[in-house]
C-alpha cells in the first residue's frame, strides 16, 4: 500500500479567505502533502478524530482567530490533544496579535500569521517551510496497518496473532496494561476490557473479541469455496500440501486448498530450516510458505483459510467434504495433508496456562514477550532445537528441558553445534517437568530429576513444548485405515491390516499413498511410515498429483 501523504489542515469561517488560503497550500505544496480545508471547527474536529481512527498523519494546522463556533487558539488546544506532534500556526488579524502572543504560551502555538499575507512568497511560504521542516525532522512514521490490543497472557489474543504471523499478515501488538499507545487507541475507538483483544484496522473499523473468519474475510482471505465440485481438495497447506497445490495447479486441475490456521504447518513456525534442498543459508518457514502459496494461487489453485473440515464421506461419484460452517464441498480426488499437532504435555496445571505463557510451537509469535526473561522449552527435536536459537536472540537465558542424557539421538548435529556454542542456551539434561504454577498467567515451573532425587521451582515466563506430535486424524471416517497411533494407512501398508480385504473392492491394488478409501490419498506426516521431513513432506505432496491423475483417469 502506497505511503499516506501527511496533511495541512486549513481552517476559516470566511469562505472568501479559505479558498486564498487553499490555493496557495496547493501551489507550493501538493507535491508532498494532502491539503484538507473546512469553514467549521466543529467539523474540523469531528474530521480529526476520524482521520485519527484511520491512522492519518497531520503536519499542520492553519487556523483563523476570530470564528463564530470558537476561537482559534481553543480549536489549536482541542487540535493538540490528538495530533500533538503536529505545528500549529494561527492567522489573525493586526488586532488580535495581543492574543496570538498569549497563545504561544497557551497552547504551544508555533507561530501566528498576520493577515493579509501576500505575496505569499515573502509572507507565507517561508514561515510554513521552517515549520515543515522542524516538524519532518522530529517525526517519526507511525506503523501503518493492522493493530492488536488486548492482554499479553489472553489466550485469545495468542490466537489472533499466532493466525495474523502464520498468513504472513503484518501488525502491530499493543499490550493493554503496558503500552501508553494502546490506552490512547482503546480510548479513540471506545473500547473497554471487555471488547478486547480488538483487532483494528487501518480503514478506522474495529473488530471486538472476534473469531478468525471475520478477521480472515477482513484481511482479504477466503474461508469459502467458490464453487462446489473440483477434481482434487487437498486438506492441509503444509509443505506436502502446498507441494500439491502447486503440482495440481499447473497441471491444469480444479484444485482446492483448505487450512484450518495459517500455511506451512510445523515446518511454518521454524525460525530457520538449513537442511532444505537449494538453500545454503537456510529459510524460516514462513519465508518458505509465503514462496508456496504465491507459486499455487499464481496456477489458479482457490486458497481457504481459516476453514475446518468437519467430515469426510464418499457419495458417488464424489468425496464430500463438510467444512466446519456447514457447506460441502464435492471432490473426485482427495489429497490428505493435515500433517500432526503436537502432543499436549502431562505436567499438573498446564492446560490452565495454554496460551497464557505456555505454547506449542509458537516460538515466532510470542519472542518479543521473551526479551530478557527466562524461557523454558521442553523437548529435544529439531523443533525444539531451532526455537532454542531464535528466541536466544531475545531472551535472558533459554534452558531445554529433555528426560535424555544429551540431544545426539533426536537432534540434527549442525544444531547441536550452534546450541554449544550460544552462552545463553543451557541443557538441563535427564530432567523432568512436572507442574506450572501461576496466578492468571505462568510464573514458575517445577523440574525433577528422572529418578526423583531432586525437586525445585523456578521462574519462568514462556514455556514451550515440543514433546512430539500426534496426527490430526481424529476426525476421519472409520473406513479410512490408520495405525495403532492414528496414523494414515497407505499403499503395501494397507495390505497388511486385516481390515483391508474387508473394505477393498477394487480390481487394482491401491497405488503408494492411496488411502483404504479409492481416490483419497495421504502426503506428509500424516501418513504412516512417513520421512518426517520437509524434503519428504514436499516429494509426497509432488507424488500425490500424479497418482491423483491416474486415478481420474479410471474413472
Amino acid at each position: 500500500m502506497a505511503d499516506k501523504k501527511p496533511i495541512l489542515l486549513a481552517l476559516d469561517d470566511d469562505p472568501q479567505v479559505l479558498r486564498a488560503v487553499v490555493r496557495d497550500l496547493r501551489t507550493r505544496y501538493r507535491n508532498d502533502y494532502r491539503i484538507l480545508s473546512t469553514e467549521s471547527a466543529q467539523e474540523a474536529l469531528s474530521t480529526l478524530t476520524q482521520l485519527k481512527q484511520q491512522q492519518e498523519v497531520v503536519a499542520l494546522f492553519l487556523s483563523d482567530q476570530r470564528m463564530p463556533e470558537m476561537l482559534g487558539v481553543d480549536f489549536l488546544a482541542q487540535a493538540k490533544v490528538l495530533y500533538p506532534e503536529a505545528k500549529r500556526v494561527l492567522l489573525t488579524a493586526y488586532s488580535d496579535i495581543e492574543a496570538a502572543i498569549r497563545a504561544i504560551n497557551q497552547v504551544g502555538l508555533d507561530y501566528y500569521l498576520v493577515k493579509p499575507w501576500d505575496p505569499p512568497e515573502e509572507n507565507l511560504y517561508p514561515v510554513l517551510d521552517d515549520q515543515l521542516e522542524a516538524w519532518q525532522s522530529q517525526f517519526i512514521p507511525p506503523f501503518i496497518g493492522i493493530r492488536v490490543v488486548g492482554y499479553q497472557h489472553s489466550p485469545k489474543a495468542h490466537q489472533i496473532k499466532d493466525f495474523l504471523s502464520g498468513n504472513l499478515i503484518p501488525y502491530l501488538w499493543l499490550d493493554a496494561l503496558t503500552d501508553p499507545a494502546a490506552t490512547e487507541l482503546m480510548a479513540l475507538h471506545g473500547l473497554g476490557a471487555d471488547d478486547l483483544p480488538a483487532v483494528v484496522f487501518e480503514d478506522g473499523s474495529v473488530l471486538r473479541s472476534p473469531d478468525l473468519v471475520p478477521i480472515a474475510e477482513k484481511v482479504g482471505l477466503r474461508p469459502h469455496a467458490s464453487t462446489n465440485v473440483y477434481d482434487v481438495v487437498i486438506i492441509g497447506a503444509g509443505p506436502a500440501g502446498l507441494a500439491a497445490g502447486v503440482y495440481g495447479g499447473s497441471e491444469g486441475l480444479s484444485t482446492l486448498l483448505i487450512e484450518r490456521r495459517a500455511p506451512g504447518g510445523q515446518a511454518g513456525t521454524s525460525s530457520r530450516i538449513e537442511n532444505y534442498l537449494g538453500f545454503p543459508s537456510g529459510l524460516s518457514g514462513a519465508d518458505l510458505s509465503r514462496r508456496a502459496i504465491a507459486q499455487a494461487q499464481r496456477f489458479g489453485v482457490e486458497f481457504l483459510a481459516p476453514q475446518t473440515v468437519a467430515s469426510l464421506r464418499y457419495q458417488a461419484p464424489y468425496k464430500v467434504i463438510t467444512l466446519a460452517d456447514g457447506t460441502e464441498v464435492n471432490a473426485k480426488a482427495v489429497v490428505l495433508a493435515t500433517g500432526v499437532d503436537y502432543r499436549r504435555h502431562p505436567a499438573a496445571n498446564i492446560d490452565q496456562f495454554t496460551g497464557a505463557g505456555v505454547y506449542y510451537g509458537a516460538a515466532n509469535t510470542e519472542a518479543h514477550a521473551c526479551r530478557d526473561k527466562d524461557v523454558y522449552i521442553v523437548g529435544g527435536g529439531n523443533s525444539a532445537g531451532q526455537a532454542a536459537l531464535y528466541l536466544a536472540g531475545f531472551a535472558k537465558d533459554v534452558y531445554i528441558v529433555v528426560r535424555t542424557p544429551d540431544l545426539r539421538e533426536t537432534m540434527s548435529s549442525y544444531l547441536i553445534d550452534r546450541i554449544d556454542e550460544a552462552a545463553n542456551i543451557h541443557l538441563l539434561p535427564l530432567t523432568n517437568l512436572k507442574e506450572v504454577r501461576g496466578n492468571e498467567y505462568l510464573e514458575c515451573v517445577v523440574l525433577e530429576d528422572l529418578d526423583g532425587s531432586h525437586e525445585r521451582a523456578v521462574p519462568a515466563s514462556v514455556l514451550l513444548i515440543f514433546i512430539g506430535a500426534k496426527p490430526y486424524t481424529d476426525w476421519l471416517p472409520a473406513e479410512l485405515l490408520r495405525n495403532e497411533r492414528g496414523f494414515v494407512l497407505t499403499g503395501a501398508d494397507l495390505q497388511r491390516d486385516p481390515a483391508f480385504k474387508q473394505q477393498w473392492r477394487q480390481a487394482r491394488p491401491p497405488m503408494f499413498l492411496e488411502t483404504s478409501v479409492p481416490g483419497v490419498f495421504a502426503a506428509g506426516d500424516v501418513r504412516a511410515g512417513a520421512m518426517n521431513r520437509v524434503a519428504g513432506a514436499v516429494g509426497e505432496g509432488a507424488m500425490s498429483i500424479k497418482l491423483v491423475h491416474e486415478f481420474l483417469a479410471t474413472l
